[in-house]
């Protein structure tokens, strides 16, 4: 299913630029940044419940904010773009 992560990090603090780098390098790993806190990606349950865990041990709740957006396995007519896109697509192979 397609999951659409945003995330608000308060990093007036060095510890808050710190989880902003950790909650990214996260969200890189199991999806592509599509705006600047944006991520899109491709999980299953296991991974999502993975991904909301670790998410969720890197923020600190009092000031920053997480945003789960469950678009499902037919997401491809729920999504529009105007624009440049950024990376590829969620869904293409990338071969290194």
């Amino acid at each position: 299913m397609l999951v659409l992560i945003t995330y608000d990090v308060n990093t007036e603090t060095s510890a808050g630029k710190a989880r902003l780098r950790k909650v990214a390098k996260q969200c890189v790993n199991y999806g592509r940044r599509v705006q600047n806190s944006v991520f899109e990606c491709v999980l299953d349950n296991a991974q999502c419940v993975k991904l909301k865990s670790v998410l969720s041990d890197i923020i600190d709740t009092e000031v920053d904010s997480l945003r789960f957006y469950y678009l499902g396995n037919k997401y491809k007519t729920k999504v529009e773009s105007i624009g440049v896109e950024r990376g590829i697509a969620v869904e293409d192979v990338l071969v290194l």
